[in-house]
């Protein structure tokens, strides 16, 4: 039965597991007198269209009656200023090195107290779809910033009859608290230049601060959200999950993991041109059970980039909310969106679920194969990976490019090769769980596992029409790996053009740099922060193996 987070009343106290300094905090500011709260779209809709900024296009809503919208609703529009992207600078995570919590209470405090004179929205959603995993999140963001609570009522499921009856049924999630997030965009402290994301994820609460980008907010929901699926039994998931329905009840279930960018969005919604019956669970965030391998969806909407979806694109038709584009007048004077990333990098929308025509919550059926999304210049179109220490390794060691969803401290470099664990930048708790996790679905439950660049070969870029072709073979289980040079544990696909040359000693040269890159970020988790993201030894034992059969007859 959910979390059912307010049976922590039954033993109030310093013992009791739901409670911290910063959970109370944060939780008591929703009760105060100048809060009002906002329990459904429509309303948020109409608070929205009426706040200072906004941008009422021209262009209907689609069955926006599915949507707990009224007829005649219009796509909104908003933009920020200069901040288009995430800070990852900006998080701090309490039970981490370094943060203190008493600074950050106070600091908390004091932005609390500095909104009392404001009016405050409290919206509520569930986070998780299915009655297998359902919690339920509470955000506070004050008069002014209705575009960000409008856009957070849409991408997550708000309150409604048929929803409260599925969480009265839902799995209880024992010591977990419904999930309680302040946010005040216009915080400013000399300490936060970029602003603070501060996350005590052990009481599932969090303040973000001076953070005027909606993404901010999804994923500083989905961050605790994961958080709590980490610690009852599931594997956390940044990613997308489509399941092929193929001849004679056949099923085969793909999970892609990538940053934004990375193409996992693309994948997860490719029709292949109609070849295929496709269901889609989610392309961003999912969550894969221990226990019996099934997954859920944690949200119905999509937040999606408006860079590839020009104006007369049909996949428009879905858009709810839009963040950061530009607008025109068409010749019959209608307000219509200009897209393709003209007005700055990282445009947004959040897309309704009816985006994709076969949706559902939750598979059943387990996860057949892996796809690593990675933009390593070494690494040809695909690689086939054999062992699941070194499967789920290369996950831990994902090496990608960064892209214009996230902003950057001044002095790093955009173009930079980068490692972000299993592509997810939102985890709060230590690295080896979610190593030990990856690597049991690799080899207890056997699921497969590939690598996909989606970036350059070297110099040659790989068209997404390669990489949903390459998919289309393994699917159908027409893909002739053969054996990658002196690698025990990795094949490839010879496709023309996109062979390593591995008597290149320039290739060679870069492909062991790329590989002591991942062994020298394994080394530096076992030293930084105190050791929180330590790996265990087969990790770096794995990867020295790889440098070792890499360098044999050099």
């Amino acid at each position: 039965m959910g979390s059912k987070a307010n049976y922590a009343v039954q033993e109030i106290g310093w013992h009791n597991p739901i409670f911290s300094q910063i959970r109370v905090t944060i939780e008591s500011a929703f009760y105060q007198n100048n809060v009002i709260p906002v329990a459904v779209p429509q309303e948020a809709y109409q608070l929205a269209v009426n706040s200072a900024g906004t941008i009422v296009t021209d262009m209907l809503v689609y069955r926006p009656e599915e949507l707990g919208l009224e007829a005649g609703t219009k796509v909104l529009l908003f933009n920020d200023g200069a901040v288009k992207g995430r800070a990852a600078a900006a998080r701090r995570i309490l039970g981490e090195p370094g943060v203190d919590r008493e600074e950050y209470a106070a600091k908390i405090r004091e932005a609390i107290y500095n909104t009392c004179y404001r009016k405050l929205y409290h919206a509520a959603a569930y986070i998780g779809l299915d009655k297998d995993f359902m919690v339920r999140a509470h955000l506070l963001i004050p008069e002014g910033e209705e575009n960000i609570l409008y856009s957070w009522l849409l991408n997550f499921q708000y309150i409604t009859e048929e929803f409260d009856s599925l969480y009265g049924m839902s799995k209880m999630l024992e010591k977990e608290g419904d999930i309680y997030i302040f946010s005040d965009p216009d915080w400013r402290h000399p300490d936060h230049p970029l602003g603070l994301s501060f996350f005590d994820p052990e009481h599932n609460c969090a303040a973000l601060l001076g953070m005027r980008y909606f993404g901010e907010h999804k994923k500083g929901t989905l961050t605790l959200a994961w958080g709590i699926a980490n610690r009852n039994g599931y594997v956390c998931c940044h990613g997308g999950l489509k399941r092929y329905n193929l001849s004679e009840g056949e099923k085969y279930v793909a999970a892609v993991f990538g940053l934004s960018g990375s193409g996992k969005s693309t994948i997860t919604h490719a029709k292949h041109d109609g070849r295929y019956d496709i269901t889609v669970l989610h392309d961003d965030a999912f969550i894969i059970s221990m226990e019996d391998g099934s997954s859920v969806a944690l949200e119905p909407a999509y937040f999606d980039k408006t860079q590839d979806y020009p104006a007369s694109s049909e996949d428009n038709k879905y858009l709810l909310t839009v963040q950061n584009n530009g607008c025109t007048k068409d010749i019959d004077g209608k307000i219509v969106l200009v897209t393709e990333d003209i007005r700055n990098g990282n445009g947004r929308a959040v897309k309704s679920r009816l985006w994709s025509p076969s949706r559902v919550d939750r598979f059943v059926e387990p996860v057949d194969a892996i796809f690593w999304l990675m933009k390593d210049p070494t690494l040809p179109p695909v690689v086939k990976v054999q062992g699941s220490i070194l499967a789920s390794v290369l996950g831990a060691t994902l090496a990608t490019k960064r892209t214009s969803a996230e902003r950057l401290p001044e002095g790093v470099d955009p173009d930079a090769l980068v490692v972000e664990p299993y592509a997810n930048p939102f985890r709060t708790y230590p690295l080896a769980e979610d190593y030990r996790k990856f690597r049991d679905l690799f080899e207890k439950r056997e699921v497969k596992c590939y690598i996909l660049n989606t970036g350059y070969f070297m110099d040659k870029k790989i068209p997404p029409q390669l990489t949903l072709k390459i998919l289309e073979n393994i699917i159908e289980e027409r893909n002739k790996f053969v054996k990658w040079g002196n690698f025990s544990e990795l094949e490839i696909m010879e496709i023309e053009g996109y062979i390593p040359a591995m008597n290149d000693e320039k290739y060679r040269k870069q492909l062991i740099k790329g590989m002591m890159d991942r062994i020298e970020f394994v080394e530096s988790c076992n030293l930084e922060r105190g050791g929180f993201d330590r790996l265990p030894a087969e990790a770096l034992e794995i990867l020295q193996k790889i440098v070792s059969e890499l360098s044999m007859g050099i």
